[in-house]
Order: structure tokens, then sequence, then C-alpha cells
């Protein structure tokens, strides 16, 4: 086969830090325009960004030479000095992050999932909803270690 080809789909999950609600309404579109430009430029799919004031989801095809840690690193330092340059001094994210992996034929799926975040949060926090995840996808965790 002489041809590298692949199509890998992840559901990022990932909020500020302390949860402080730094998103608001006036920079949220051009912080989810921000991270979609992020991961075209680092060769992956943004399919959809979407989130809260406090955290951010995002589907996406992860390109085919970068891992998820380098691809979250670049996401979230890039984002955050991006943050800061638009006048929020005190913007940070959590250090931790949510990639949990979504078949093809549960995108569309997972995509009405986050562009529904604002109407779901009025029933469930984020820390509710984060543990959700990953009780569905079989990932242990210690609750002390998973919200900074």
């Amino acid at each position: 086969m002489s041809q590298s080809l692949s199509r890998v789909l992840f559901h990022l999950v990932f909020s500020t830090k302390h949860r402080e609600s730094l998103i608001g309404s006036t920079l949220q579109p051009d912080m989810h325009a921000y991270l979609g430009g992020t991961l075209s430029r680092i060769h992956c799919t943004p399919i959809l960004v979407g989130g809260t004031a406090d955290h951010v989801h995002m589907l996406l095809g992860l390109g085919r030479t970068i891992c998820v840690a380098d691809m979250m690193e670049q996401l979230k330092s890039g984002s955050s000095k991006w943050a800061k340059g638009q006048g929020c001094a005190e913007f940070a994210w959590q250090a931790g992050y949510g990639a949990f992996s979504v078949s093809e034929s549960k995108a569309s799926e997972v995509a009405q999932y986050i562009q529904r975040q604002e109407e779901h949060h009025q029933h469930r926090t984020f820390q509710e909803e984060y543990r959700e995840f990953l009780v569905r996808h079989g990932i242990e965790f210690d609750e002390r270690y998973v919200w900074d």
C-alpha cells in the first residue's frame, strides 16, 4: 500500500480552570472558530466545536501525523494566549481533558449533542456530564485528580 489514510474521530471535552465562566457569549463564537482553525492548521479535521461559558466540546478527525496529547497542547496553549490577547487576562484551561473515540455511525449523534450544550446544561453540571462520559467509556478515575 503506497498511501497512508485514516479517519479516526474523537469527541474532546475540556473546561476552563476551576470551571470559571470565562467563555462568555461575546467570546464564544470567536473562541470556537479559533479552536477549529487551530485543528485545521495542525492537519486535523474540525467537524464541530461547541460548548458553554465554562467548557468546550469538539468533534474532530484526528490528523494522520499527530497524537492526541500534542494536538491538545497546541489547542490549549494557542487558544489560551489568544483569549488573553482578547482582553481576558485571567483565562486558563484546566490541566486535563477527555478524548473519547467516536464511531462513524455515531458522529451525527455526537454533533447533535454538542449543538445542544446550552440546553443540556440547564439540567446537568459539567462535572456530572464529564463523570458520565468517563463511566460510559469505561475509564477508571480518582475523583481527587479529575478536577482543577
